[in-house]
């Protein structure tokens, strides 16, 4: 799969389940919409990725690995509520973000490789 995929991939996954679960909470907070917003920008950039822009590259590797580790802290208060959807929904958007992190650093291993 082609970077700029994955990427486009995992904005729509985080935007969708986001959304999803900051609605069916019972007591929606802001900061549920991290993700939400986090997709946002990721599929804002999908164009320039597309089109090989570096900087951006970098900055949506970036973005979606400290958004991966963010919702470490999600997945914890969930589980610790016993709360099966959450849980569910927090893991389909961490494994999302390590799957676009994997198709990352596979590019660029592959355009160094290439390079030399």
């Amino acid at each position: 799969m082609k970077p700029y995929k994955a990427n486009l991939l995992n904005s729509l996954v985080l935007i969708v389940i986001g959304l999803w679960g900051y609605f069916s909470s019972e007591s929606p907070s802001l900061t549920a919409l991290i993700p939400v917003f986090a997709g946002a920008i990721l599929l804002v950039f999908t164009p320039w990725f597309k089109n090989g822009n570096k900087v951006i590259a970098h900055i949506a590797v970036t973005l979606t690995l400290i958004l991966f580790i963010s919702l470490l802290k999600p997945l914890t208060g969930s589980i610790a509520r016993h709360d099966n959807m959450a849980v569910t929904r927090v893991i389909i958007m961490m494994l999302s973000s390590f799957f676009t992190m994997i198709i990352f650093i596979k590019s660029f291993i592959d355009a160094r490789i290439k390079r030399n």
